[in-house]
């Protein structure tokens, strides 16, 4: 699905990545990680092409996401679903409106909306907040909240760069059990972080970063 072929990211002052080379296949849960500053963000920010590479490629199924034409870009943003550490909610609306906005914005009707909002906030056991704003929930709901509006278009591919960052033990392990939960529902996740707590909790492949270099590729990563 993923593949990076030697890909590295040169600014004025650090190399983000250094030749970095990488596959992940339709539906695996991947974990990035490393400390920060290892170029995790970087590489998530090179699929959805929100950045580009010095050198190298990276292909979407078999297409180069940097040579893409703007229009072709949105379409490719729309399979994939984004899970940032800051939350990035829409503090002045509802749970609902904040899931709604974003199916409004790829062309669902009002019928869809209000078959498809409660669902996927039951999924990330969300219900009973459905008319709470951001303020009003906690970190870990709030984060939750931004899992199910990143999935609601049902996108192929999640990508979640530390989106327990924030987050306490507890919030941190229900996180990880929502993403394994949508991994299990056939989506492929790449997820970035610093904890190696949350990747051995996690038990599949782990890719350790350092440097802007792979050092490490677990393929099955044991409990």
């Amino acid at each position: 699905m993923i593949y990076f072929n030697n890909v590295s990211k040169i600014y004025k002052d650090a190399t983000a990545l250094d030749d970095v080379t990488f596959t992940v296949a339709a539906g695996e849960f991947v974990s990035i990680v490393g400390h920060s500053g290892a170029g995790k963000t970087t590489l998530a920010k090179m699929i959805v092409a929100d950045d580009n590479p010095s050198l190298g490629t990276v292909f979407f199924e078999s297409v180069n996401v940097h040579k893409l034409k703007n229009k072709d870009l949105t379409k490719l943003r729309r399979r994939i679903g984004v899970v940032f550490q800051d939350f990035r909610l829409l503090l002045n609306k509802t749970a609902y409106e904040n899931i709604a906005f974003a199916m409004e914005a790829v062309g669902k009707t009002d019928l869809e909306i209000a078959s498809d909002v409660p669902h996927v906030l039951e999924l990330v056991d969300l219900s009973h907040r459905m008319h709470h704003f951001p303020n009003q929930m906690s970190g870990g709901e709030q984060q939750r909240l931004a899992i199910a509006r990143a999935i609601i278009n049902q996108p192929e591919l999640i990508i979640a760069d530390e989106p327990t960052g924030n987050l306490d033990p507890v919030n941190t392990h229900e996180i990880v059990q929502i993403l394994k939960k949508i991994n299990d529902l056939g989506t492929t996740v790449i997820l970035a972080t610093h904890n190696h707590g949350v990747v051995d909790s996690i038990g599949k492949r782990v890719i350790t970063m350092e440097n802007g270099k792979i050092i490490k590729d677990t393929k099955h990563h044991k409990l």
